[in-house]
């Protein structure tokens, strides 16, 4: 198949008509990227604002998947993806805020990222969700992101794939569509001098041959090499299902610790604010889902420049309570539901130390009653010397669990939450 592959690939780059010579060598092809992928970025900024609304109709994500489909016919009808299908509800990121947030998720990764595990990784997140009608047709968005890393993906192009190299990839699948692009990977690099780094060039051909502008390469006379190649496709679509099966049962174990960890976090804001003081919530935490809201609402937008001076890592703090109006810190809070104790200590540390800004301030590390030991030998490292004079505290999941509602009605300043607390 290698050297009758050959010829075809010299034979569809001579082509007047074929798409490497209308598409691919178009002039305009790269400036298109530049605008889709700043348009790619709205699409994110929209959902993130809460303003992308519920309808694809009048969406940036409209405006952007139609300068997709605008690309030469390779990309022709690239929108249908997209396209409200009233009848079905598919696909679900109009009326889901939910998957809308996730589909966010996943451009701005691959937007942010620049490598393929990275990618690779973003794609088996959104696959675990199982998001009703949002398939690889979205690879038609990221290709635009990344054109070395990922293939535009539609039925001539898999129907193409298929006829080259005896697979049988399936439409609408994303692990089919991660074992396509392992193959068209290989066969790219195999015939490196003919075709692009760019993947669109080798999937304009796959294209081609898929509509029946040219016929595969012959194989059917070659049992060896057929068998060979399908082999080889299933031993792709193996890897990627095996890959995606231990991502998902990992994110799912984090998953269930990031909500745990939210879940507290939420119980320190609605306790602090019932207790009178304004509170912070860590910065990349503030858009957490939480209690029908977001885990920040209601919270301070800004630290206190006499805190926010401390530096970036203040700003993660989970969760800080300050005195109602002031610039004083009453007490602050790490919550460790699975993480590295050391990064809260290390956190709480650059709050306090050289600054008077812990002075008169309570600091607490919140972890399970299962990691109380693992509290206490943190605590008790050299180099963590300076902890002792601060003070910090082991507040347990079970004793804020147990008395948070009567500390919220009943109580009164730092005192009762240093009462269910430990010092180890």
């Amino acid at each position: 198949m290698h050297d009758t592959l050959t010829v075809l690939i010299d034979h569809w780059k001579s082509d007047p008509h074929s798409t490497y010579n209308t598409w691919f060598l178009w002039e305009e092809r790269l400036k298109n990227f530049r605008s889709i992928r700043r348009g790619i970025g709205q699409v994110v900024r929209d959902i993130d604002a809460g303003t992308f609304g519920n309808a694809y109709r009048g969406s940036s994500l409209e405006t952007v998947v139609g300068s997709v489909a605008e690309q030469r016919q390779i990309f022709k009808g690239a929108d249908h993806a997209f396209l409200w299908k009233p009848k079905l509800r598919i696909p679900d990121i109009y009326e889901n805020a939910a998957n809308q947030k996730a589909f966010a998720r996943l451009l701005d990764a691959c937007d942010c990222c620049d490598t393929i595990e990275s990618i690779i990784e973003a794609i088996q997140r959104i696959d675990a969700l199982q998001i009703k009608g949002l398939g690889p047709a979205v690879a038609n968005l990221l290709y635009f992101i990344h054109p070395t890393l990922v293939s535009p993906f539609n039925t001539a192009i898999v129907r193409g794939y298929n006829a080259v190299t005896g697979a049988n990839v399936k439409l609408g699948r994303w692990d089919h569509y991660l074992s396509m692009r392992e193959g068209l990977v290989r066969i790219n690099q195999a015939h490196r001098q003919q075709l692009s780094n760019d993947l669109g060039a080798l999937a304009g051909l796959m294209f081609d041959v898929g509509n029946g502008r040219y016929a595969a390469p012959p194989r059917l006379d070659d049992p060896d090499a057929m068998s060979q190649s399908r082999a080889l496709w299933e031993a792709d679509l193996n890897k990627v299902r095996e890959e995606s099966s231990a991502a998902q049962k990992q994110w799912l174990r984090d998953a269930e610790s990031d909500a745990t960890h939210t879940d507290i976090q939420g119980r320190l804001r609605d306790l602090g604010l019932a207790l009178g003081f304004d509170v912070w919530i860590a910065s990349n935490d503030r858009g957490r889902t939480y209690g029908g809201g977001r885990l920040g609402d209601g919270c301070l937008a800004d630290l206190p420049v006499n805190v926010s001076t401390r530096g970036d890592a203040v700003r993660l703090i989970d969760v800080i309570w300050l005195e109602k109006g002031a610039a004083s810190v009453a007490a602050a809070f790490e919550v460790e539901h699975s993480t590295s104790i050391y990064s809260g200590i290390v956190r709480m540390l650059d709050l306090a130390l050289g600054s008077d800004v812990g002075a008169s301030s309570v600091l607490f590390l919140v972890a399970p009653d299962s990691r109380r030991d693992e509290v206490k030998q943190q605590l008790a490292r050299p180099a963590f010397s300076r902890v002792s004079e601060l003070g910090i505290r082991y507040l347990p999941y079970g004793e804020l669990q147990k008395h948070r509602d009567a500390i919220a009605r009943f109580g009164s300043g730092i005192k009762p939450i240093i009462d269910i607390s430990q010092r180890l």
